[in-house]
């Protein structure tokens, strides 16, 4: 299987031209390769014919004089087909020997969705070779328009358009020169067959002013990567200044590709930003690296160092190699943009590998992992945490039933047979502590462990009964003595004994005069796990479960394997639902759950033995109950003083396109309060109902952000407010990005992006600082660009 192109965003000219050629028969070429088609979305019809036939040519007029075989001379409303083209004009003469068309007067000519315009056409029909004179174009796909001095058609792949003229804004009445944003070049030429356009002297005029130029610029047509300069980037933050960073791209190979950034700041001085990627048959990946030599606000060089990789050893056997490192603890504060990891303080080295086994009677692993940590400390105490152990390395076995994974996902009644079920795993750890990580006297050691469990389902079409038994069994050699008599190793062996049962009942219903389909889901579980010590015992990779809706019904209140909850409890619960009839959406969601202790439980996730005998209440409710209209909460009482110890409230209300508002509040007593507002709704300007452009590009004005107000801590947390001016044709966003980075500093950086609708956007990525912040967030530009959305 040939492996995907890499698609990258160069500044180009979007091809624009291309869509007025005859498409290259690719489909075809695909088939003749055994290669599977695909079938892709695009704004025109594109009839591809084989090089080998030709098309009928029907020509009509109000009148037509021919001599055989010689020539034809058609006038008034003159109309000639051939294949998928149609010209039209006041005046056609074709000569049939030289197979060329000479049109004269209000020449049209429309292919593939493209209408191009001039007073002179002459073309060579099947050969597409010719010259329109003096022409304007516009493309059905990208929305744009322009003229030229002369579009001389070289073929049905290759094209050259002499003092060409492009823009997505429409056509003012004073002319094409007073359009808001226009891009002039001096020549551009267009092959198909190479996959490259080549634009001499371009420059992009906006409001008259030129915001950039080049010599000579080239872009890909189609998929085909083409090497060149990529739009500038701009950043304005309170720690680095004012960042300007210009991107080249590399196109090395079909399968490989590399962009180079080099960047200044003006408060740290200039660096460079590089990425690799390869996309191998076994073997894809991708290199990243950072480097700023001398940080003068820093005194020092520093590096981000990013490699993300995974491939087939053999094609049951994979491997992946994830890491991200830095030169420094405060280079998530000063450069966070520049990192990938989504836990900017703890960044992961991970590699691992699995060879898969399949049977008739289900599945099972090998498998190895070495995981590191980089912890990023600071100096306030108040805000350094205690990292996680490392792994190194981890090896172990898993095996399991072909339906066991359902089994322990949540069983779903099937009205199979039972049958015996199960699943085993066995590993092995070494626990290590990262470099960085806060003194303290936690343990290190190797561990061996096994997971086990059998049970046999029940079912019906309506219900399921889980019996099931488990155990979990550890042995541990540690570095450190566990008491005074020296003692350096220890085991345990704790089984589970469980049995889960559940209904999905249905009725027919209504709600708010319309018709629905009403269920209750009642379920309970029953858990008895003995208690057993385990305080002299090191807790390499337990953490307490999240008290939820969900967790309600696990049997061990800790993830991992060092800790195991005793219990001797039921768990129980129902969910209700109401479902639309006609289109079958859940419109409303009630349920509650709660646990009933059936003796004193020791171990638990806060250290203090649980003597009440119920459990925290969880409730949970949901509605959509129009289609604007979204809400969604959880509450979490407490059974003894009927407190609120945590609580999710969120409302949304979003009544069309670009018109989004969500608010939610939540609560974990003791320990956070919280409210976070955010939006994108039009402010002023034109009711742009649709997504297309208003005539002379009339601008609307429409307002988007998000704030995160901490109530415990009386700040404005991670926050970003922003402005987007639509004009129909550009679009301007500007705003501030706020984020945390301890209790007592914040990151403000301005964000400031023009995006040419059908051109690349230029400044910084203001776009996936709205998308990535704001829920239900619609790029204003997403259905006018033929280029979609921009990352």
């Amino acid at each position: 299987m040939r492996p995907p192109v890499f698609r990258p965003r160069p500044l180009s000219l979007a091809a624009a031209l291309a869509f007025a050629l005859p498409a290259a028969p690719s489909a075809l070429a695909q088939e003749a390769a055994g290669e599977p088609l695909v079938l892709k979305s695009v704004k025109q019809l594109n009839q591809a014919r084989r090089k080998d036939t030709r098309p009928a040519m029907a020509l009509s007029a109000d009148r037509i004089t021919s001599e055989m075989d010689q020539t034809s001379l058609a006038e008034g409303d003159v109309q000639l087909r051939y294949g998928s083209m149609l010209l039209k004009t006041k005046s056609l003469r074709y000569d049939y020997p030289q197979d060329l068309a000479v049109a004269v007067g209000d020449v049209e000519l429309v292919q593939n969705g493209a209408v191009l315009r001039g007073p002179k056409l002459e073309l060579f029909v099947d050969r597409f070779e010719g010259q329109l004179d003096s022409p304007t174009y516009f493309f059905a796909a990208t929305g744009g328009s322009g003229s030229a001095k002369a579009l001389h058609f070289l073929g049905d792949q290759r094209m050259r358009a002499d003092e060409a003229t492009y823009s997505t804004c429409p056509v003012s009445e004073q002319g094409e020169r007073k359009r808001d944003w226009e891009l002039v070049t001096s020549s551009l030429k267009l092959d198909f067959d190479a996959g490259e356009g080549v634009a001499t002297d371009a420059v992009v005029r906006f409001l008259g002013v030129p915001i950039l130029a080049a010599p000579s610029l080239s872009f890909p047509l189609g998929d085909q990567p083409k090497s060149g300069l990529l739009p500038p980037n701009v950043n304005v933050d309170n720690r680095s200044g004012f960042e300007y960073d210009q991107p080249f791209y590399w196109s090395i190979a079909p399968n490989r590709d590399a962009t180079i950034t080099p960047f200044v700041m003006t408060r740290r001085g200039a660096g460079v930003d590089s990425q690799f990627r390869y996309l191998e048959p076994s073997h894809r990946g991708q290199i990243d690296f950072a480097l700023l030599p001398h940080d003068r606000a820093y005194g020092r060089s520093r590096w981000d160092l990013r490699l993300n990789n995974d491939g087939d050893i053999t094609p049951n056997w994979r491997y992946q190699i994830n890491t991200e490192r830095v030169s420094d603890d405060d280079y998530w504060k000063d450069m966070r943009n520049r990192m990938l990891s989504q836990t900017p303080r703890l960044l992961s080295t991970d590699l691992r590998t699995q060879r898969d086994f399949n049977f008739n009677w289900g599945d099972m692993q090998t498998y190895a992992r070495v995981q590191h940590w980089q912890p990023l400390q600071v100096q306030d105490a108040q805000d350094r945490f205690v990292s996680p152990y490392q792994r190194s390395p981890q090896i172990g076995l898993r095996v399991q039933t072909g339906a066991d994974e359902s089994v322990l996902a949540g069983y779903l009644p099937t009205g199979r047979r039972a049958r015996l079920e199960g699943g085993l795993e066995l590993e092995y750890n070494r626990f290590d502590l990262p470099g960085g990580a806060l003194n303290s006297p936690l343990q290190t050691g190797e561990r061996v462990h096994m997971l086990g469990h059998v049970s046999l389902p029940f079912s019906g079409a309506a219900w399921w009964l889980i019996p099931k038994l488990s155990v979990n069994a550890a042995s541990y050699r540690v570095d450190q003595p566990l008491d005074l008599t020296g003692r350096r190793t220890i085991s345990r062996t704790i089984p589970t004994f469980s049995v889960d049962h559940g209904w999905i009942l249905e009725r027919n219903t209504s709600l708010f005069g319309q018709a629905m389909r009403q269920t209750l889901e009642p379920r309970v579980l029953y858990v008895n796990t003995p208690y057993r010590d385990q305080s002299a015992m090191p807790n390499f990779d337990s953490a307490p479960r999240d008290y939820n809706f969900d967790s309600v019904f696990a049997e061990n209140q800790f993830s991992g394997v060092d800790r195991v909850s005793d219990a001797h409890m039921l768990a129980f619960g129902a969910t209700t639902r109401w479902i639309e009839d006609e289109r079958g959406e859940e419109q409303l969601r009630l349920g509650m759950v709660q646990r009933y202790l059936l003796r004193d439980q020791r171990i638990t996730p806060d250290g203090t033995p649980q003597t009440h005998r119920l459990s925290d209440v969880v409730l949970l409710a949901s509605a959509h109950l129009n289609q604007a209209w979204w809400t969604d909460s959880t509450l979490q009482l407490n059974s003894s003083d009927g407190k609120v110890e945590r609580t999710v409230l969120r409302l949304r209300y979003s009544p069309g396109p670009f018109r989004t508002v969500s608010a939610s509040y939540r609560l974990a007593r003791g320990t956070s309060e919280q409210v976070e507002l955010a939006w994108q709704w039009p402010l002023f300007g034109p009711n742009r109902k649709s997504v297309s452009g208003g005539p002379g590009c009339a601008g609307a004005w429409y307002g988007a952000g998000r704030l995160q107000y901490s109530l415990r801590d009386k700040r404005f947390t991670d926050s970003v407010v922003g402005a987007e001016y639509d004009s129909g044709c550009w679009i301007l966003r500007v705003g501030a990005e706020r984020q945390s980075t301890g209790r007592a500093e914040t990151n403000t950086r301005l964000i400031l992006q023009l995006e040419l609708v059908g051109l690349s956007p230029l400044g910084s990525n203001a776009l996936k600082v709205l998308r990535d912040n704001i829920p239900g967030y619609r790029s204003l530009s997403s259905e006018r660009s033929a280029f979609g959305t921009y990352d």
